[in-house]
This record gives C-alpha cells, structure tokens and sequence, in this order.
C-alpha cells in the first residue's frame, strides 16, 4: 500500500531544467507553475521550458506531468467560470494544453473562489461556479481520454482553513477531482503579527491560531472530500518574523513585523540553522521546527517534520503529499525525505 501514496512537486518554470534524474524517480507527478487564464483561456506561451517535459518522460515515463493554473494573484477565473459560454472556453483550452503539449492533467490554483483577497475579481457566485467549471473540464477530460485511450488528471490546490471549504461546495466539486491538495503552509504569516508555525502538522497549546495539517484535514473530510483523495502540503521555504520578544524561544509571541517570506531551505541550510546566532527547536505538539536568535523567529520544515507528516499521510489513508518548490531546495534533503517517508524505507 505504502509505495502506492503519491509524490507531488510544484516546479516553477524557472527551475525545470535543475531537475535531476535522480529527483524525478522520486516524484510520482510534478505540478508545472504556472499556467494563466487570459479572456477565458489557459495559456501557456509565457513558459521558456516547457520542452524538458520530452526528456522528463523519456527518462521517467510513468511520471505524470500536470498544468498548474494560476497562482496567489492570479486571476481570470472567477470571469472564465460565470457563464457557460466562458467554462466551456476554459475547458476548450484545457484540451488544447493537453493536446499540443506533454501534459497528463490540469491542476486549478484559484486562490480563492468567493474572495478577493489576492487582488483579483470575486462574486458570491463563484461557490456554485467553481463546481460547474470543474464539472464542465471534467467532461472535456474525460472526452478527449475516450478518444486517447487514457486518464487525463484534474487537481486542485485549496487553501487549507474553513474559509476555502466555506467558498466552494468540496462535496459536490471533490466528484470532479482526482486529487485535492491541501496547502498546509502559510498558516501564519503575511496576515499576522503573532510568531507561529506555518506549515506544522498539529496544533500546540497556546496557539491562537487554530490551524494545522490535522485541523485541515479533519476540516475537508468533514466537508465531504474521500481522505483518499486528500494530498498535504509540505514547505520548502521558510516564514520570518522580526523584532521578536525574546520569550517562549520567540514562538507565540507579538513580532514587530508580520511574517514575511523568509529563507528557502536552500538558504537555511547554508546560513542559518544552528549559525549566526539561530538555534533550532523542536515543538513536539505541533511536529514542527523553529529557529530563534533572539529577536527573529524562522518557522520551515525540515527532514523530522516530514517524516512526520509521511507517517501522518499512512495513518489516516491519505493520497500523499505536494510541495512548494523544488527550486527552494538545492539541498535535495526534503525531497529525500518525502521519498524515504512514503516508499516506507524509513
């Protein structure tokens, strides 16, 4: 069963030509980021090196390469899937990707439907039309893999709180879906000022913030989502807060700043973890790590909060995990991880 649990990374344009060998036999589906919607239509023209997919599956040919639409920031889709005319063009495209490029599936990262928090257009009516749209590529999918002899995949990645659940109906759209990936990670960050873990799997005493992998997970198999459907998210980045009260090792407490992007693991690794004055720490409730010098506070993930998480996913049947991104870890040490957690060597 364990070798079954699947293996996805978010890729950036930018560094799809670093992939090694060696990283894509650990992989089962990599998620190409990112793909826009533009008058209603995925378009992919802007990608410089979409043409390694070729040597990818040639080397790899049972890894599944999928189109990930859109993006924090990015918009189009609450105006492609309010009428029937613009989801049948959306859905048209998604043919048209998987028909001239090497694509196996379509992953949507509207972020988030019913709010406009990212800068982009939202309506009260987005709830049911994100279900219709998914429906209405889901059919064009599935047409054109009568046609092909095959399965072609559509994801999506969800915020991880109950603000996503309550803008969209999982238990209908989850129909549609082979897969649905939770972004547990920036849990805390950028909206807040309290120091906390951003990617961690439990919820600690103490925490205000009640989120976590679990508290996710529990939220969407609630919301009617199979839990064998349900892939979790790993980090491969940090978040920073500054001008942190020198307490409780800097977690839980009022930073001057909010917390910010910090570091990539690449980074963190090279500069920060156990130098410069950073100690790291293990918060056993939460199975995250931290790092504190004193007045900055570093929430990442590393090899032990993976492998919790690996274990996490066997316990409770999930699908496997994702994570954002394979350019932030020149270490490959977190992708080990994924891979020694889930092919059940560890």
């Amino acid at each position: 069963m364990s070798n079954k649990h699947i293996k996805v990374g978010y890729v950036v344009d930018e560094a799809m030509p670093e992939m090694t060998r060696e990283d894509l036999l650990k992989l089962t589906h990599i998620n190409v980021a990112f793909g826009h919607v533009r008058e209603d239509e995925i378009v992919t023209d802007h990608l410089k090196h979409a043409e390694v997919i070729h040597e990818w599956k040639q080397a790899h040919p049972e890894l599944k390469v999928l189109l990930s639409v859109g993006g924090w920031s990015a918009g189009g889709f609450s105006e492609a899937a309010s009428t029937e005319s613009g989801r049948r063009k959306m859905a048209d495209s998604a043919v048209r990707v998987l028909t001239t490029r090497p694509f196996d599936g379509i992953d949507l990262d509207w972020e988030y439907p019913c709010y406009a928090e990212a800068g982009i257009a939202s309506n009260p009516a987005d709830k049911e039309n994100f279900t219709l749209l998914l429906r209405t590529i889901r059919e064009e999918l599935d047409a054109l893999g009568s046609r092909d002899k095959r399965h072609y995949l559509l994801t999506i990645a969800a915020g991880a709180d109950q603000y996503y659940v309550d803008g969209t109906e999982m238990d209908q759209a989850q129909r549609y879906l082979d897969y649905v990936q939770l972004m547990t990670y920036d849990m805390r960050g950028g909206f807040q000022v309290l120091t906390g873990h951003h990617t961690n799997l439990y919820t600690p005493a103490g925490d205000l913030f009640r989120i976590s992998t679990d508290a996710s997970v529990r939220i969407f198999v609630g919301a009617g989502v199979p839990k064998e459907k349900i892939v979790i998210g790993a980090a491969f980045y940090s978040r920073q807060w500054n001008q942190v009260p020198d307490h409780n090792q800097g977690l839980h407490q009022m930073a001057g700043t909010t917390g910010g992007y910090g570091p990539s693991f690449t980074e963190l690794a090279a500069h920060y973890i156990g130098q410069s004055g950073y100690v790291r720490y293990w918060d056993e409730e939460a199975c995250a790590p931290y790092l504190f010098n004193g007045s900055s506070f570093i929430s990442y993930e590393d090899e032990q909060s993976i492998a919790r998480k690996c274990a996490y996913v066997k316990d409770q049947g999930l699908a496997g995990i994702m994570f954002w991104e394979y350019g932030c870890d020149k270490t490959h040490r977190l992708l080990e991880a994924i891979d020694q957690g889930l092919s059940g060597e560890s």
